[in-house]
């Protein structure tokens, strides 16, 4: 295969020909036009996955190039952590020498501390505004990318000097790598989702002690970070079964929501956190904020009122149902529908309260609080007849969800109007191709033709 094929294809970010090229046995140091590997190229334009293949088809990450750099060095320079995560390749412990790990933390130290914006300058020595915009490093965390005299790099050094620390077992303390992390003061930052994992992949106990202390530090946004890594202990635990710290978070983000968090949007993501966990506590907690003045707040409120387990999910206790009765007639839509989907997770059909306040929140004057009561709704087939005349009430709405929820648990209800229901759904719009609902829907209309001898068409998906 030719050389210039893959140069071309590095060129243009074509990662899949990229790795079709290095599969039939093109040079991954293939060099362009101008005598560098065809990696710098990949690097320069922040092309991660690309940079990934070639160096996982051999490309050399630690030649010395003309300049007296490397691949990896020009990695680290241009400020894109997932670039450089890219190009370090596996056990770079192991392959680097401890004078080359040495000097490269010092340089991604140098550029974290002194901030890419005057190391740019330094390095350019153009005069003028430096142009700034925000842009994806990877698929969730975004960095700035600076662009002056004719050059560019992100702003993700923290991030980068975080990774490569983890990635040569520097154990930086716990108090630098919240700093470093709220900094920026955005979770979607990358300095802090690097700080967050590598904090979370330290199992020791003097580790998640030191991070949960700071539950309580004076900055909201270093407890809002706090809460992100500790959420990563509940959702991750399977990352070491003997240095697991499940029982501890949950007793200590019980123990922080009792005794009160003074920001709304804290409190609000530790409800949500607690809304995905198990702790005997948390019914008890849900009370506590289900008539909070923040509409946020008290959205999180419903989950938490509710047992979910393995199997149905239950009320937690007479007074969660007094509760949810009093939310489906709150002021707030949002507040309203995830009351709604916990009634519907919970409705036996024998409460007739719970069944009328269902049957309110189905015809209630906000389509999206329609429309995420019908999906909880239809999710648990119980027998009210009250129920499934809202729900065939709902075929009449514009919005597609709202009818193949009502249509869904209508069949599921074996509900007679099923095939008056199906007639009046329509055809799925795209991205309904692989939805559960819908292929009950088929299925059952093709039981049905079965049934009668007479071929059908499925819906349309």
């Amino acid at each position: 295969m030719s050389g210039a094929e893959l140069v071309a294809a590095v060129g243009r970010g074509d990662e899949q020909a990229v790795r079709r090229l290095l599969e039939a046995g093109t040079d991954p140091d293939t060099r362009t036009a101008e005598g560098l590997p065809v990696l710098c190229r990949a690097i320069a334009a922040y092309e991660a996955d690309v940079a990934e293949a070639l160096v996982e088809a051999g490309a050399d990450q630690d030649r010395e190039l003309p300049d007296g750099t490397t691949p990896l060095v020009r990695a680290v320079d241009g400020g894109s952590p997932t670039t450089v995560t890219a190009v370090l390749g596996r056990e770079p412990r192991l392959r680097l020498p401890e004078s080359v790990r040495a000097a490269l933390l010092a340089r991604a130290r140098r550029w974290y501390e002194e901030g890419a914006e005057a190391v740019l300058r330094q390095r350019t020595d153009a005069p003028g505004p430096v142009n700034s915009t925000t842009v994806m490093d990877d698929a969730y965390h975004r960095v700035a990318e600076l662009r002056l005299g004719g050059q560019t790099v992100r702003g993700g050094q923290g991030a980068i000097l975080t990774d490569l620390e983890w990635a040569f077992r520097v154990l930086t303390p716990v108090d630098e790598l919240v700093a470093r992390a709220v900094a920026q003061g955005d979770p979607d930052h990358v300095d802090w989702s690097a700080a967050q994992w590598v904090l979370y992949q330290r199992r020791s106990k003097e580790t998640w002690s030191a991070v949960a202390a700071h539950h309580t530090a004076p900055s909201a946004t270093a407890r809002r970070f706090t809460l992100d890594v500790l959420w990563l202990h509940l959702m991750n635990p399977w990352l070491s079964w003997r240095h697991t710290y499940e029982k501890e978070t949950a007793d200590l983000l019980v123990e922080w929501a009792a005794r009160g968090e003074p920001d709304t949007a804290v409190l609000t993501e530790l409800l949500r956190v607690l809304g995905e966990t198990e702790h005997a506590g948390i019914p008890t907690v849900g009370l506590q904020y289900t008539r909070h003045p923040h509409p946020r707040v008290r959205a999180m409120t419903p989950d938490l009122l509710v047992l979910w387990g393995d199997g149905p999910a239950v009320l937690a206790n007479r007074d969660a149902r007094r509760a949810l009765l009093e939310l489906a007639g709150d002021e707030d839509p949002d507040v309203r529908a995830r009351t709604g989907g916990a009634l519907g997770a919970v409705l036996d059909g024998a409460d007739t309260g719970m069944v009328d306040a269902v049957v309110t929140l189905l015809r209630d004057p906000t389509r999206e609080t329609r429309a995420a009561v019908a999906e909880a709704v239809a999710a648990r087939p119980v027998r009210a007849p009250a129920v499934a005349d809202a729900l065939y009430a709902l075929l009449g709405t514009e919005d597609f969800r709202t009818r193949l929820n009502a249509t869904y648990g209508l069949l599921r209800r074996d509900d007679p109007r099923t095939e008056k229901a199906v007639a009046r759904l329509g055809t799925a719009p795209p991205g309904h191709e692989d939805d559960h609902r819908v292929s009950a829907i088929r299925h059952w209309q093709g039981e049905r033709d079965r049934s009668s001898g007479v071929p059908g068409e499925p819906p349309a998906s």
